[in-house]
Order: C-alpha cells, then structure tokens, then sequence
C-alpha cells in the first residue's frame, strides 16, 4: 500500500501570500502610483509573505503611501492575517470589493505620493533575507475602514482596511 499527503498549509500560505501581494499591486496601479518598488521587490515580498504565513508568524502586511518631501502619511493600506480553519477547503479573493474602496480614496499624485511595505510578525519568526525591524508612520488623525475578508484559502484568510483622513 502506498500513503501519499500534501501539505495543504504550506499550499494555502503561497495561496493567500500571492493574492495579498496582487491585491497591492491593484491597489498601487489603481491608484496612480509608480508599481515599480513591487515588481522590483516581488521576489523578496513572496518570500517573507510566504515563510511568515507558513510559519503561523505574519500579523499583518501594510501599504504605506506616503508624502516623500514630508514624510506623512498620506493613506495606509493594511492586510490583516488570520488564522483558523474554514473546514470548507475553499479559497476565493474578493477583488471587486477592493477596486469599490480604491475608488472611494481616488487616484493619488505620483509626484508627491510614495509607497512601501511593510510586513509585522509575531516575535520568534524566522529570519528571511533583506528584511530588517522598522517603524510604521504616524496614523494620528485617520480612520480605519474595514472592508472585511477578501482573501481566504482553507485556514488563512486576509482582512484589508485602509486608513485615510476621509
């Protein structure tokens, strides 16, 4: 007799992580800013998503549009995770419900609007090459919007909102 398995976890952590990471991508192009930190980073971002999510270590994966002159937040884009067990085995992501949100805030200026991502994990995770501990920009002053899950594979699911002064 032969007993073969697959690692299903392992398969919805690259899931999940790829969806995310398009899903920013769509919120990047969609919003007039330069895509090109995501494709030249696509690599690292898949790698640290991917090893944090199959470790059970990534809270969170965080867009930051920001002012460069001024540093200030202009609008925060964040994927919260979520661990658990659906029981279902499906896997779906809900990209219009985002485009709806992305239109809400409207196109930015890419000549004043600059990005970056940031992803937060518990403590103990795993070292992933290029990734070091940073801070977060101030969010004093803007509100959160949830738009509830967008990204669910089996076990992992990502919950998006967005802060802005709106």
């Amino acid at each position: 007799m032969t007993t073969v398995s697959i690692n299903t976890y392992t398969h919805s952590a690259a899931y999940v992580a790829d969806n995310i990471l398009k899903s920013l991508k769509d919120i990047v192009r969609m919003s007039n800013l330069d895509s090109g930190m995501l494709a030249d980073n696509w690599n690292a971002y898949m790698q640290a998503a991917e090893t944090w999510l199959d470790t059970g270590h990534l809270e969170k994966i965080i867009l930051e549009v920001f002012n460069p002159s001024s540093d200030a937040l202009i609008v925060r884009w964040s994927i919260d995770i979520a661990y658990g067990w659906s029981g279902d085995g499906s896997f779906w992501a809900d990209t219009e419900q985002l485009k709806c949100h992305i239109r809400k805030i409207g196109q930015l200026d890419p000549s004043v609007a600059a990005c970056r991502i940031v992803l937060t994990t518990k403590s103990g995770r795993p070292d992933v090459d290029g990734w070091k501990i940073t801070n977060l920009r101030s969010k004093n002053g803007f509100i959160r919007h949830s738009l509830g899950s967008t990204i669910n594979h089996n076990e992992l699911y990502g919950n998006p909102a967005y802060r802005g002064k709106k």
